[in-house]
Order: structure tokens, then sequence, then C-alpha cells
């Protein structure tokens, strides 16, 4: 059985060939912004974290599961969204994308315990069958260590790596050292939650092992003498 992640993350990728999954990958192509600043305005209300990290995951994977259609009419599998934020003391943090914000960020969050909030909607697409969907949100705590110093800081955040992930940090690279404690599935603050996953799966009728590429015979590619 195909699977499609919704998402040009290289964290999620990483996660998915880590699980035995090849997926195929397409650009959901979601203006992320403006999506909840209309839902915002027609609530009448801000989203909460684990509602705004729902409903984009859920966006992304419905806009792929439509491009499918048209390039892909044949796609028999699941499609994979999800989106993730970082949310400490009620403020919800997303990517820093300027140096000056991510130690500004780090400077906060040294010695502190925050929440990463993870949506996921996952989806079963077969030829000439309505789409069939199962969503939920996971969430993680991240506990920080006290003594990370400035210069420290100073020295990731000039990596570049924490200027484009939710919370400006990573627990699986560079960032790992300075993270104390996760409480919760791991793989939620990598990006994407696969014991969650793997449950959506399940409620559509979906053996995770089906989903896993079969391994290479390293006998295969041995020429016969």
């Amino acid at each position: 059985m195909r699977v499609c992640l919704a998402s040009t993350s290289p964290a999620r990728l990483m996660l998915m060939r880590q699980a035995g999954i090849e997926p195929l990958l397409r650009s959901p192509g979601v203006d992320e912004e403006a999506v909840v600043a209309a839902v915002e305005s027609s609530a009448g209300r801000t989203l909460a974290p684990d509602e705004h990290v729902l409903l984009l995951a859920r966006r992304k994977a419905a806009a792929v599961v439509a491009t499918l259609a048209d390039s892909d009419p044949d796609f028999d599998g699941v499609v994979v969204g999800g989106d993730s934020m970082f949310e400490i003391d009620g403020q919800v943090l997303g990517k820093p994308l300027e140096p000056a914000v991510a130690v500004a960020r780090w400077e906060q969050m040294r010695g502190r315990t925050g929440v990463l909030h993870s949506g996921h909607s996952v989806v079963r697409v077969s030829p000439g069958m309505p789409p069939r969907e199962e969503h939920a949100v996971a969430a993680a705590s991240v506990s920080f260590v006290a003594d990370i110093t400035d210069a420290e800081i100073a020295a990731y955040v000039a990596t570049g790596e924490p200027l484009q992930v939710a919370g400006a940090f990573t627990v699986d690279s560079l960032g790992g050292p300075f993270i104390e404690r996760v409480d919760g599935d791991p793989s939620t603050v990598v990006g994407m939650s696969l014991s969650t996953v793997r449950r959506l799966c399940a409620q559509l009728d979906i053996v995770w092992t089906d989903l896993w590429v079969a391994p290479t015979d390293p006998q295969s590619d041995r020429v016969s003498s």
C-alpha cells in the first residue's frame, strides 16, 4: 500500500523512513496564515494550539488528496498531513525565521518546560471510492536545560537549524543536547507522532506493517558465477 506525505519537511520524511516507510512527497501548497485567519475571523476568536495544528493538518492532507485525483488517479493508499506548534507560558511559538527571534526564544525557554502540539490527518484514498479521513492531535512536553549559556545559544542559532522549526529547536539533531526531558511520544517533537499515525491508520482498517517497504535482498545484487 502506498503512502503520500503531504509535506516537504525533512524531519517528517526522516521519521517515516526510520519507521520503514518510503513515502511519495507532495507539497500541499496551503497558505497557512490565510487559512487560520479566515477560520478565526469566522469563529470570532483565536484558535487554541490543538485546534490550530489540527486545522492545518487536515487542510494539507485534503489539498494533496485533491491534487492526487488529477495527477495520480490510480493512487491506492494513504495521505498523511501534519502540522506542529510549540507553546510555553500560554504563548505560541512558531518558526522564528530570524536569528534575533530565535535567540530571544532560547533565552525564554532555558530551564523551562513547554508543550509541542502536533496535528495529524490520515486519509484513505482508493480509486473509485470517496476518501475516508481520521484525525487527532498529539502533545509532548519538552524541558530545556537550565545551564545553556549565551554563547551556546548564539552558536546554535548561527547554524541556522532552529530558524525553520516550530519552537526554534530540534530534539533529533544539534538541539538535542540542550533538551533535558521529553514526556510523551518522542517522535511528536521531531514532527509527527508515529504512534498516533499508526492508530489513525488502524481506524481506517489499515495494518501498519502493510505500509513497510520490503527490505532489499542483499543476494539480489550478486551475479552468479
